[in-house]
């Protein structure tokens, strides 16, 4: 089984928090987008927060990001998976966190897409860092069988951050 490889950030000078999901599924790693299965909630979500549809096109979503100060990576920077599943993830080597909160400092709070990203980030990289909040919310995965609403609900604490 070959190794696969997170995608770059989606970041810049003016982003504010970043939601860190564990590493893209198989579907999002085919289209080469982040949250590309077409039952993610993860699109739906953030839309959602602001009153907007998602748009169509990824580099739409990608602006819409920016636009709002949120920043977009992955916990796990190279790994081995059997399929999308977070439980078949082995051999994970982590992202260079020291590098992506040194370049921009505007960043306060980590939001973290389930409990695979959380868990990763607590036992490799440890919050160790100075005046950054870290909150764990449900995963937007299709594997969550968690109602939108419900969902809609823990992941509105992130306007309180931008």
């Amino acid at each position: 089984m070959d190794r696969i490889k997170c995608f770059p950030p989606i970041v810049d000078k003016e982003s504010r928090i970043i939601i860190l999901g564990s590493m893209p599924g198989r579907e999002s790693l085919r289209k080469n987008e982040y949250y590309g299965h077409p039952r993610n909630q993860f699109w739906n979500i953030i839309y959602s927060l602001f009153g907007r549809e998602p748009d169509k096109e990824y580099e739409k979503k990608v602006a819409f990001l920016r636009e709002k100060g949120i920043a977009l990576w992955d916990v796990i920077k190279s790994c081995r998976r059997e399929g999308s599943m977070d439980a078949n993830i082995t051999c994970e080597e982590v992202n260079d966190f020291d590098w992506l909160f040194g370049r921009y400092p505007g960043i306060h709070h980590v939001f973290f897409n389930g409990g695979k990203a959380y868990d990763t980030f607590r036992k490799r990289i440890g919050f160790k860092y100075d005046g950054m909040g870290y909150t764990k919310l449900g995963s937007t995965s299709p594997a969550n069988v968690q109602p939108f609403k419900n969902r809609m609900e823990e992941w509105r604490v992130i306007k309180k951050y931008l």
